[in-house]
C-alpha cells in the first residue's frame, strides 16, 4: 500500500496511515497530502465507496483455503510464498511464477506438470463432457471430480477465464461461425508464458473443437517468437504410475493436437499482419489483466480491434481499473461497452499481495467487452 498522493507533489513523509473517511479505499501519509490530492480523488471517491461495499463478494470462494488465500494474505498474516511452501509447491514447475521471489524467466516450454497427486488435479480428460454451462469454481471442481482443498484454480484461472469470456459474449454469436476450430487471439501474456500447460484444459472445456490460441505480447521472449506448441494431452500429475504418463506427451512441434499455441513477440497492432498470414481471422480477442488506462500502447490496438469487428473481452485486477478502461474505450471508439463490467466467477482465488487500494485485487477479477 502506498500514499495515494505519491508523485503528485511533495515527497511522502511516512507510511500511508490516514484512510479517506468517505470511501476508505485509499490512504495518505499526511493531512497535507490528503488535502492536496482531494481535487483528483473527489471524482473517484463515491465510485470507490460503492466498490468497497462489495468487498465481501470479491472474497467469496468455495475452497477450504479461501480465508488463507484472501483475508490472511491481505492482512499480511500469510504470503504467497508461505502458501505455496505449505503445499510443497514453492519454486516448483508452473507454480514458481506465482510469487515474486523468482524472476520471471521463460525458457523453452517444458512438460512441468502439476506436482500434485492425480486426485487433486485434472491430469486426464473428464469422466463426462460438459452438459451445462459452468458458472462457478464449485461447478468446475464438481465436474472434474477435484476436491476443494486443491489449489489448481490458482493456475486454471487462465483457461477458465477464456472459457467464461467466450460464454459471456455467446459462442453462437462469434463471427465467422465456428465449424470445428475456435481461433482466439490472446493479448499480453506474462506469467502464463511459464504456465502454458494449463491451456490444455481448453480441450475439456470445448469438446469436439480444435483450439488455436495465438499469444501476442512484448513479454514473449525473442527466442520463442513464432514458436508453435502443440498440447496433445493434459498437464500430468506427480504419480509415476498414473495413466496420464502414457497419454500425455505435451510438447510436440506439430499442429495436429486439439489445442495449439503460437507465440508472437510485440504489440498486437504491430504483429497482426504477420499473424493473419499464419492463421484465419480470430473468432474472439481476449486480453487478461489488460491495464488499458495505464498503457498508451493500447490506443492503436483498440483502433485495430474496432476495424476487425470481432468481439474483444478484457479483464483486470479490480473494478476501478475496468471503469477507467471503459472510459478509454468509449473515447477511442465512440461506443459503449458491448458487455458491461462484471465479476469473473473464475478469477484467481488468491489476492494480489501489493495493491494501491484497500479493495482486494485478483488476477482476472472483472471482465468487460467491446
Amino acid at each position: 500500500m502506498e500514499c495515494a498522493a505519491r508523485g503528485f507533489g511533495t515527497r511522502c513523509v511516512g507510511p500511508p496511515t490516514r484512510r479517506c473517511g468517505n470511501c476508505g479505499a485509499v490512504a495518505y501519509c499526511s493531512v497535507s497530502h490528503q488535502s492536496s490530492h482531494w481535487r483528483y480523488h473527489k471524482e473517484e471517491c463515491e465510485r470507490l465507496e460503492e466498490q468497497m461495499r462489495r468487498v465481501d463478494k470479491l472474497n467469496e470462494f468455495p475452497f477450504t483455503f479461501t480465508e488463507e488465500a484472501t483475508i490472511q494474505i491481505s492482512q499480511k498474516e500469510v504470503s504467497r510464498c508461505s502458501f505455496l511452501t505449505k503445499r510443497d509447491l514453492h519454486h516448483t514447475g508452473m507454480w514458481m511464477f506465482e510469487c515474486k521471489c523468482v524472476s520471471s524467466s521463460y525458457d523453452r516450454f517444458k512438460n512441468e506438470g502439476w506436482h500434485l497427486p492425480s486426485s487433486s488435479c485434472p491430469c486426464l480428460g473428464p469422466l463426462s463432457p460438459v452438459t451445462s454451462q459452468l458458472c462457478s469454481w464449485k461447478d468446475y471442481y464438481v465436474w472434474r471430480k477435484i476436491p476443494l482443498d486443491s489449489p489448481v484454480a490458482l493456475l486454471l484461472h487462465w483457461p477458465l477465464t477464456v472459457y467464461h469470456a467466450i460464454q459471456a459474449v455467446g459462442i453462437g454469436n462469434l463471427t465467422p461461425r465456428i465449424s470445428n476450430e475456435l481461433c482466439v487471439h490472446y493479448l499480453g501474456p506474462q506469467k502464463e508464458l511459464g504456465q502454458l500447460g494449463v491451456f490444455a484444459e481448453l480441450e475439456a472445456l470445448f469438446p469436439g473443437l480444435r483450439i488455436r490460441l495465438q499469444l501476442v505480447g512484448p513479454d514473449v521472449p525473442q527466442h520463442m517468437d513464432g514458436e508453435i506448441i502443440s498440447l496433445s494431452g493434459y498437464a500430468p500429475c506427480m504419480e509415476e504410475d498414473c495413466d496420464c504418463k502414457c497419454s500425455n506427451e505435451i510438447l510436440k512441434l506439430s499442429n495436429k493436437s486439439d489445442v495449439s499455441l503460437q507465440l508472437y513477440r510485440g504489440f498486437y497492432h504491430d504483429r497482426y499482419i504477420d499473424i493473419a498470414k499464419d492463421s484465419p481471422p480470430p473468432h474472439i480477442v481476449i486480453a487478461p489483466n489488460a491495464g488499458i488506462a495505464a498503457y498508451p500502447s493500447w490506443l492503436p490496438t483498440i483502433e485495430l480491434i474496432k476495424e476487425m469487428k470481432v468481439p474483444a473481452v478484457f479483464s483486470d485486477y479490480c473494478e476501478e481499473a475496468c471503469h477507467l478502461a471503459a472510459c478509454c474505450i468509449r473515447t477511442i471508439t465512440g461506443q459503449p461497452l458491448s458487455l458491461p463490467i462484471g465479476l469473473n466467477p473464475f478469477r484467481q482465488p488468491m489476492t494480489v499481495e501489493e495493491s494501491s487500494l484497500f479493495i482486494p485485487c485478483y488476477s482476472n477479477c472483472f471482465i468487460f467487452a467491446m
